[in-house]
């Protein structure tokens, strides 16, 4: 018979998983994190055992004279244990579908799988938990991939500065790396967006972008001639020089963390981004052939 998962929000027949997904399973309770019966014996059901050794304890030396203030705290136990073991099989689950099939999760180190589930145990809310997911599917597909300090920042990350953080996600192109474009921050297609001067300097302060409102970052030794993207539709560009050109990308740029949860982010192209940034960037568009 295969094997099942059930629970509030996971519902999935082991002998139907992929393999990668499989090898997730079995790399996670083999780091030590209580996820799926019969894997491995429940974290919840270590944490009644404990509660009743407690109360066992109690009674002993008291003569089952168990104040509130106990009962309290041995029901306070099972149920954050039991919320932990929801939450962590929640985003479990949403990740297994975002295995590659040349996923490798036997390369994740046993000391990353255990930090990721201390911090994401807590996260209950259904978007923060997609997030978490995608964190996990894309060390499993590529290990290395996202490291400590990005899974330990985004357990300060609330919801309200991970949507900001998409938002602006939806301004990226890809030039050789990713790159926010932010070229006015006072102008409209930013700003219905929520993407403004505080926004920007909020997301500085939390350590995802540098922000710099007086001058523009550039990016430097181009060729004359390449082709960048936005979401997978390209743009050639025509520099003056031969080599050694200087273009220039607007006031932001992704910290290593900030690159690192980009990929990740969920965000959405902007309509009119497209045709913005390449009018930006008019003196640069190859110049018709004439006959």
């Amino acid at each position: 018979m295969p094997k099942k998962i059930s629970n509030a929000l996971v519902n999935i027949d082991l002998g139907e998983l992929s393999k990668p997904a499989n090898t997730l399973i079995e790399k996670i309770s083999d780091a030590g994190v209580g996820l799926f019966a019969p894997w491995q014996i429940k974290r919840v059901a270590k944490a009644e055992a404990a509660a009743a050794a407690a109360a066992a304890m109690i009674r002993a030396e008291s003569e089952i004279q168990i104040t509130d203030l106990q009962r309290r705290a041995v029901h306070r136990l099972v149920e954050e244990e039991s919320q932990y073991q929801k939450n962590m099989e929640g985003v479990t689950a949403k990740a297994l579908p975002q295995l590659n099939e040349n996923a490798d999760p036997d390369s994740i180190e046993n000391d990353w799988i255990v930090n990721f589930f201390q911090k994401s145990r807590i996260v209950s809310d259904n978007e923060m938990q997609d997030l978490w997911s995608r964190i996990l599917a894309g060390e499993a597909n590529a290990p290395g991939t996202y490291s400590k300090r990005t899974v330990n920042f985004l357990s300060d990350l609330d919801k309200t500065e991970a949507e900001l953080f998409t938002k602006l996600c939806g301004f990226i192109w890809n030039i050789g790396e990713l790159k926010p474009l932010v070229f006015n921050f006072e102008a409209e297609i930013y700003n219905r967006h929520g993407i403004n001067f505080d926004s920007l300097i909020h997301l500085d302060s939390i350590g995802l972008i540098q922000f710099n409102g007086a001058t523009d970052f550039l990016t430097t030794n181009l060729p004359k001639r390449f082709v960048v993207h936005y979401y997978g539709r390209p743009l050639t560009l025509e520099m003056p020089k031969d080599a050694g050109n200087n273009l220039s990308i607007g006031k932001t740029l992704l910290t290593r963390v900030g690159k690192e949860l980009a990929v990740i982010s969920g965000s959405k192209p902007v309509q009119g981004f497209w045709e913005y940034v390449k009018d930006q960037w008019n003196q640069y568009l190859p110049k018709p052939k004439t006959e």
